[in-house]
């Protein structure tokens, strides 16, 4: 088995630099023009901690409200505030319940929250010189799920800006039946140092962590998913911008395509490189951000009427290692789909062909419960370099134990394969115990062994009968370009330190007939 312990002390140094960096101010060149003041806010039967930046000029202003990231303060977002109260905005940021100074227990994102947003507003038409008619509530993570869940609830709400949030929790708790361990800890983890967990949340936690009463679970995570309001929001037709990573490993971005795809109201959906909450962190800091560009020509189209502001009816999608790209739905990005076919495993470097038609007539068995270096890495900082350095996480293919995983090359081709969707892997297993699991990674190979990982996903299967099955696995959305002479290279192994598994020791066979399905451009 993988060893999991060392990730705890991972995830605690990235939580305490990400508090550090969510307490920086904004800057000093906007106090001239602008006014600060830190309040508290009656919510529904507690006090939330909150603070108001404001023009300092009299006047009516559009007004957006910021519920703070999980772990983090109203302090998240002065940088930002004071920026856009300079542009004319009331900046109203809170703690929700449960977190820090506010009152109450967490309520992820559940009725109690919805309610102290409703508060909030009421207390800052009472109380700033916010225009009641131009009204927008945004925020990362935690905040971006409260404001989109928000805008079902309270037909105030204008405009919304959801950086790094979700839009269906049982999907990011569960995709394909697979556990997130990292990121459930990290949450966890946040929630004891600076929270007051309810009874409800600490029970949930303690179901999802040791796989019981998932039904339960799964219903809590179902309340407080947007997806489950769609109707409400598409009724209460509020601007909505969606932006988030690539490599996000809280919230895949899977879910937000076809949520988006559903939405009737004005809408944008934008992807970047990193992982979760890393491409607007710059912007946290007070540094140009685009994501924070966007966001604030967002509500200036649609609180201020700028018509030059950030434009509806788009899919802007920014690869790691190519230009960006604006399509007019999620699906324009995608010409066809190729069809790669798994091929017999060589006996002499322990690699098949990936391409062609799926053949038939050969196996691989991978031993359970031993991993590979081919792996989804460590939660918010593996993916997140690549926002930085514009180069995905790389190993070197030959060290990928044979023995443990399967791996399938393709041809290299004479022009760039534009990757532009999200892969499908279709793989046959015969033998199998009851319950199980695998991983399925894609990369970029180049001539000399070193690969860079596109996407991954896990799945896992739980049954009440061994033999012969059919997985059918969805791996994370992505738009990269393999460059011309490079091998588009499939890894199958069944543990990664990103996730819980459910094997139980044995062995699971790969059998001909699987392929994958590779969207392109």
């Amino acid at each position: 088995m993988v060893p999991r312990r060392s990730t705890l002390f991972a995830v605690l140094s990235v939580l305490a630099a990400t508090v550090l960096i969510g307490a920086a101010p904004g800057p000093a060149a906007a106090a001239a023009t602008t006014t600060t003041r830190f309040v508290d806010i009656p919510g529904d039967g507690v006090t939330l901690k909150a603070n108001v930046v404001a023009p300092a000029a009299t006047g009516s202003y559009p007004a957006v409200v910021f519920p703070s990231s999980w772990g983090l303060n109203d302090i998240e977002y002065l940088a930002q505030a004071q920026s856009m109260a300079a542009d004319g905005y009331v900046v109203v940021s809170y703690t929700p319940r449960g977190w820090w100074a506010s009152g109450g227990e967490i309520d992820t994102a559940g009725p109690k929250d919805m309610a102290d947003l409703s508060k909030v507003l009421d207390w800052t038409i009472a109380n700033t010189p916010a225009d009641p008619a131009r009204l927008g509530a945004a925020g990362v993570s935690y905040g971006a799920g409260i404001s989109l869940l928000g805008a079902a609830f309270d037909k105030r709400i204008r405009a919304v800006a959801m950086l790094s949030g979700w839009t269906d929790l049982v999907y990011s708790l569960y995709s394909d039946q697979t556990r997130h361990l990292q990121s459930s800890g990290l949450l966890s983890l946040a929630a004891q140092l600076v929270g007051k967990p309810s009874a409800e949340l600490s029970t949930m936690l303690g179901d999802f962590m040791a796989n019981r009463n998932v039904p339960k679970v799964m219903e809590w995570a179902k309340v407080r998913s947007p997806a489950t309001y769609l109707d409400q929001i598409n009724a209460n037709a509020p601007a909505v911008l969606i932006q988030n990573a690539w490599g996000d490993t809280f919230f895949p971005p899977n879910q937000l395509a076809d949520f988006y795809g559903k939405l009737s109201t004005p809408k944008r959906l934008e992807l970047r490189p990193g992982d979760h909450a890393i491409a607007e962190l710059t912007g946290i800091l007070g540094l140009p951000n685009d994501v924070w560009t966007s966001t604030t020509g967002w509500f200036d189209r649609y609180l201020k009427g700028d018509t030059g502001g950030t434009k509806p009816g788009q899919v802007y999608l920014k690869p790691d290692n190519a230009a960006a790209e604006t399509w007019s739905a999620w699906s324009a990005q995608t010409t066809s789909t190729k069809r790669y076919g798994l091929g017999e495993i060589r006996w002499y470097d322990g690699t098949g062909l990936l391409g062609g038609s799926p053949s038939t007539g050969w196996s691989k068995s991978l031993p359970n419960d031993y991993d590979t270096v081919a792996n989804g890495g460590v939660v918010l900082l593996t993916n997140g370099i690549s926002a930085f350095t514009g180069r995905r996480p790389t190993i070197w293919l030959p060290f990928v134990d044979r023995n443990r995983a399967g791996v399938w090359a393709a041809e290299r081709p004479s022009t760039a394969l534009k990757v532009r969707g999200i892969p499908k892997v279709h793989l046959n297993l015969t033998g199998t115990a009851a319950t199980g699991s695998l991983v399925a990674y894609l990369y970029d190979l180049d001539s000399v062994g070193n690969a860079d990982l596109l996407t991954h996903a896990p799945v896992n299967w739980q049954s009440t009968t061994t033999g012969s099955r059919s997985i059918d696995l969805s791996l994370s959305a992505v738009n990269y370009d393999v460059p011309a002479g490079h091998s588009l290279t499939l890894v199958v192994d069944t543990v990664d330190p990103l996730y819980y598994d459910a094997n139980s020791g044995g062995t699971t066979t790969i059998t001909g007939g699987s392929y994958l399905d590779l969207p392109v451009k």
